[in-house]
Parts: C-alpha cells; sequence; structure tokens
C-alpha cells in the first residue's frame, strides 16, 4: 500500500497538472458513473491529502475522495488519451492531461459534512502544515500499546506505512516492542522530527529514502532500491552484521536489529 509521501506527492502533482481547470469525468468500468456525472465539467479547485487519502475538491463544494489501498494506481497520458485500459474506475480529462484510475480501495464523493468525519478519524499527518505533535504525543504517553503497532495505527499518526516504520525505529534505536507510554519526551520529539523529514524526503524523491548520506558517490536520486534503505527486507545489520530478527507486529511484518535496538528492559 502507498505510504503517505506518495499520496502527497500525487496531489502536489496533481494539483500542478488539473487545478482550476474545468475537468471532464467519467467511469469506463461503470462503478462510479453517477459520480463522475455529478462532477463532470465542473472546476477543480484544489487537491490535498492528509495520510494515504487524496482529495480533489471542486467548485460546487463536494469532494472526490480516493484511498488507493494495496491495489489503486494512477496512470497520467498527454491528450489525446489512449483508449482505457483494464478497470478504470474514474477517467479526468484536464486541458493537457488526464488520468486514470484503476482499483482503488475508495472512490466517492464526500459532502462538506462528510470530509469533516473522515478527517476528524485521521491521526495527524507530519507532512501537513497543521500537523499537531502535541496530540501525537498525549496519545503516546497514555497508551500501553507497543510503539511499532502505534506507529501503523491511522488514527494516531496518518501515513506511515510498514517500511516507514521499520527504518524510522531502526534509526532511533527503538525496539519495536517498546510501550508507547515508557518513551520519554526526548524521544518521541525526535521520532516526529525524524517521521516527517523522511516524509518530506520522499515526497521530493517520489521514493521512499531513510539513508543519511549518499552511497559509493552515488546521489540519494540515483540509488537503486536496495541501497535506499537500511534495514527493511535485509537479512542482516548494516551497522553490526547481526542477524535481522522479522516477525509479525501489528498484522504487517516487522524487520529490527536486536543489538542494536535493544529492549528498555
Amino acid at each position: 500500500m502507498p505510504e503517505g509521501h506518495t499520496i502527497h506527492r500525487l496531489a502536489k502533482d496533481h494539483q500542478k497538472w488539473f487545478a482550476g481547470q474545468k475537468m471532464g469525468a467519467l467511469s469506463p468500468q461503470g462503478r462510479f458513473s453517477e459520480g463522475a456525472s455529478q462532477i463532470s465539467g465542473l472546476k477543480l479547485l484544489s487537491t490535498s491529502a492528509h495520510g494515504k487519502h487524496l482529495f480533489y475538491h471542486w467548485e460546487d463544494g463536494q469532494t472526490l475522495h480516493i484511498h488507493l489501498g494495496l491495489y489503486g494506481k494512477f496512470r497520467v497520458h498527454r491528450n489525446p488519451a489512449p483508449e482505457p485500459r483494464g478497470a478504470v474506475r474514474v477517467r479526468m480529462i484536464g486541458n493537457e492531461r488526464t488520468f486514470d484510475l484503476n482499483g482503488p480501495n475508495c472512490c466517492e464523493l464526500l459532502t462538506t459534512e462528510g470530509l469533516d468525519t473522515l478527517l476528524n478519524r485521521l491521526g495527524q499527518d507530519p507532512l501537513r502544515s497543521d500537523a499537531s505533535p502535541e496530540i501525537v504525543w498525549a496519545r503516546f504517553s497514555r497508551s500501553r500499546s507497543c510503539v511499532g503497532s502505534l506507529l501503523l495505527n491511522q488514527s494516531v499518526i496518518a501515513g506511515v506505512g510498514n517500511v516507514y516504520r521499520a527504518e524510522i525505529l531502526f534509526l532511533l534505536g527503538i525496539h519495536p516492542e517498546t510501550l508507547a507510554n515508557e518513551i520519554s519526551r526526548d524521544t518521541f520529539d525526535k521520532l516526529w522530527n525524524l517521521t516527517s523529514d523522511l516524509l518530506k524526503t520522499g515526497v521530493k524523491y517520489n521514493r521512499i529514502i531513510t539513508v543519511e548520506r549518499e552511497k559509493g558517490g552515488k546521489p540519494l536520486s540515483r540509488l537503486n532500491s536496495r541501497e535506499r534503505l537500511n534495514i527493511y527486507k535485509l537479512s542482516h545489520c548494516p551497522h553490526c552484521n547481526h542477524r535481522i530478527r522479522t516477525w509479525e507486529l501489528g498484522n504487517r511484518k516487522m524487520y529490527a536489529c536486536e543489538k542494536c535496538q535493544a529492549p528498555l528492559n
């Protein structure tokens, strides 16, 4: 599933390519025909993102809400666009570009009230300027969930997925099974700031990059997939060569070096 940096990058690109235009909308697959008919011909005012949720804000006050889930995918074409490929849920046609959306988990129109209800269910997004780390700290300080599970809870921090979870905890030397309420305020601040910085790097390069500097003289933009990460899906720790432990935590596979990320107790 795409993590928050991908959704924010999509919002940024689609804002640049489509905002301010009257868009054509249709549903080649047919599952969003009614919604497409309601927004076709309307001006797209802006796009935004919150965690893993993408929003298109229309002049009539409605918002198109998209959650890609595991299988959702965008394709962007220069106009004139080719024939739709596969089960295209919605095709949006702008002045110079068209995008197709296949296989999203959610594609729906929301009223202002519906949008507010959704946003109130989501946690703080470290990529948003209105994010409040104080709210997240309050959740951490009273939670007896382990930090490795809490980081995946989208009602606490929105946008962090399995890759960022493993990388953040490794870089901070935190064992994933440490209880959230055992983390000090100083450690939490480091976690929040690192999460924000890594997600911003992800938006910039449109991929997850957690290594701290260039490798082998390569700029970050030219690192291959294995060079961009420190621990995720690796067999041995890059710092101490200790074997990386893998186990299920929060219904996802966790990766940790239990020598560099020693438990508190």
